[in-house]
């Protein structure tokens, strides 16, 4: 008799513990589930009416440390300038500009009437290691690099450079808050960066050895794991186009390919580019069947665009001096820029000619000045990331 009061006692107290879980986790379901509200995070293209955005942050900003992955996305006459300062801080007096700058954006972009969300103020100069490599941050300034909005989702993007390799962390609180409020949320899989993803052997000596290993398709990350950057990847409704660069690798293009149908088609483009890094200073769609194409960089199949209606604007040459210092960047920042809705952009204060080019487009600049920002590497597509666009999933692209 005793001991089957054991085994009741035991099977009770199971039970109880069993019922306490219960419990406890529909409390979880109960505070974890999404707010009977609209859900904040919506984007399907590159131009409805922008309504919320996150914007990056320069503070703190540090030069990444030289390793292959960034020589192969830097101009070779910035390499001293990488080699000098890497793991330390930007220029201090160029990056308190750069900062002022960005809040000016900020500023603007509310008085325009969109809400402006920020990532967290980071230390990046921590040093961190993984089995695999150590090193320390860069900045949570390009929030479009990390970030892709496709729907309702968010998604992290696998980053290629070890010096990003803890970026995201700066953007989970806002990232938290969105999924509590009913947005999807999707973390790519983490790249190991190990040994194997880059081609620790890759050739660079000059710009006319990037012109030919662009030109056979060889970059400096391998097919060892997924890799990409959300900045490779363009939206146009139903239609996401992407390029191979230094960054983004076959295997990352596929996940994504796969993540994403059957309600999305990504479409792989590429160009005449002796530096693949990123494709919206190169390729930029501002409009249904409209799209700024690099004339420096021409689209290998521009065509399949033009057979499709669209209207292809070859943007005019940028108006920056040789003298500006564009330590992670090319002069073509200047079409970099970011659609409020169909008939507001914001550019560069500067760039005079593209905005004549706009206003004949029938499209209202509003002109900021960020040639400090420009410095750490985006425009003002890069800078940011729409959180939300007032509009529906369309097909623009047949």
């Amino acid at each position: 008799m005793a001991a089957e009061f054991q085994k009741l006692k035991a099977f009770q107290s199971t039970s109880s513990s069993a019922a306490a879980v219960q419990s406890q986790a529909l409390v979880e379901d109960t505070v974890t589930e999404p707010l009977a509200q609209e859900c904040p995070v919506c984007a399907f293209n590159e131009w409805d009416p922008l309504e919320e955005v996150i914007v990056g942050r320069a503070e703190n900003a540090r030069v990444p440390p030289f390793t292959v992955e960034v020589k192969a996305n830097t101009y070779e006459k910035y390499w001293p300038f990488y080699q000098r300062f890497g793991g330390q801080v930007f220029p201090e007096d160029h990056l308190k500009k750069a900062i002022v700058e960005i809040e000016e954006m900020c500023n603007i972009l509310r008085l325009e009437g969109v809400n402006v969300r920020r990532p967290e103020p980071v230390d990046w100069s921590f040093k961190y290691s993984t089995p695999d490599f150590t090193s320390t941050g860069m900045y949570a300034a390009m929030p479009r690099d990390i970030l892709l909005v496709v729907g309702n989702e968010i998604i992290e993007a696998p980053m290629a450079w070890r010096s990003r390799f803890f970026e995201y962390r700066a953007y989970r609180p806002l990232i938290k808050e969105y999924f509590r409020k009913g947005a999807k949320w999707t973390t790519a899989p983490k790249p190991t960066m190990a040994d194997d993803l880059y081609d620790q052997d890759y050739p660079i000596r000059t710009v006319e050895d990037r012109h030919k290993l662009a030109a056979q398709g060889k970059f400096v990350t391998t097919e060892h794991e997924p890799c990409f950057d959300a900045a490779d990847f363009i939206r146009a409704g139903r239609d996401i186009f992407v390029q191979r660069s230094q960054v983004t690798n076959f295997m990352g293009i596929e996940w994504m390919r796969r993540h994403l149908a059957p309600d999305y088609k990504v479409h792989i483009i590429s160009f005449k580019d002796p530096n693949p890094m990123h494709i919206d200073a190169t390729f930029n769609i501002i409009g249904p069947g409209l799209v700024l194409s690099n004339p420096d960089r021409p689209c290998r199949q521009i065509e399949m665009f033009i057979k499709a209606g669209w209207t292809v604007m070859k943007p005019p040459t940028p108006l920056i001096p040789d003298d500006h210092p564009l330590w992670m960047s090319s002069k073509w920042l200047s079409m970099n820029v970011l659609m409020l809705d169909e008939k507001r952009v914001m550019v560069d204060a500067n760039e005079f000619s593209i905005q004549k080019m706009f206003e004949s487009l029938g499209i209202k600049p509003i002109k900021v000045s960020i040639r400090h920002a420009n410095s750490l590497g985006g425009g003002f597509h890069c800078w940011t990331t729409d959180v939300r666009r007032r509009g529906t999933l369309q097909s623009y692209f047949h």
